[in-house]
């Protein structure tokens, strides 16, 4: 049996993978606010258990069976956070803390259950592909809003839900995942977003902005 710290290595290890180059011990450490040395001991522990690769100034990396462990978490997790909010009405930007209490003791058959009364669910409230039972993730095709140009129209797909705050914030302007909107103008010098959501102006900073990812689309109807 793995402990909750070890799964939340792995976890970690698997989102940091997700962005892109490589997961020093340096990043892991300060990605999960620990001391370097606490995630130096964990890695050897998880690289004795194969379930992570380590060699010095390649960074950390999973097996296939730390990868799998790691998905079932983060099924668990965005299952979870989909059922607080669809069954128990809990709040979009609540729902990763409560997630991440309860993601470590659901059974198997429990999940089963959420995934069947939620109608087998492909992305949890923010807009996060749910791994299905066999660790496959949805592909998605979505971009940083910070990509996006004058004029264009888009639909957000996906925000971050690390920060309860900024989801606090983007729900203030209706900004959740679906939701279609027009850039207006986008400020010169790395400055802000002015959108239009369904008549309603918004300016978005550029910090915020990259927290939230879209589909490009031709058309919208903003009346």
């Amino acid at each position: 049996m793995l402990t909750q710290a070890a799964e939340d290595y792995l976890k970690s290890i698997y989102k940091l993978q997700e962005k892109g180059g490589k997961v020093s011990t340096g990043i892991l450490a300060e990605y999960l606010d620990v001391k370097p040395a606490s995630a130096t001991g964990m890695i050897k522990k998880l690289k004795s258990m194969n379930l992570v690769s380590h060699q010095r100034y390649q960074g950390v990396t999973l097996t296939d069976a730390g990868k799998a462990v790691a998905l079932e978490i983060i099924r668990h997790h965005r299952l979870l956070e989909l059922y607080l909010n669809k069954a128990l009405g809990v709040p979009w930007d609540g729902v990763h803390e409560e997630a991440e209490k309860l993601e470590h003791v659901i059974s198997e058959d429990v999940e089963a259950r959420m995934d069947e009364f939620l109608g087998y669910p492909t992305a949890d409230p923010h807009g996060s592909p749910i791994p299905d039972k066999n660790g496959v993730v949805p592909e998605t095709q979505s971009i940083p809003m910070t990509d996006i140009q004058n004029g264009q129209s888009c639909v957000v797909a996906e925000v971050s839900d690390d920060d309860s705050a900024l989801l606090r914030h983007l729900g203030s302007f209706n900004l959740y995942p679906g939701t279609a909107f027009q850039v207006l103008e986008v400020a010169p010098f790395d400055g802000p977003f002015t959108i239009d959501i369904a008549g309603q102006q918004a300016v978005i900073g550029r910090e915020v902005a990259k927290n939230i990812f879209v589909n490009k689309v031709d058309t919208i109807d903003i009346a």
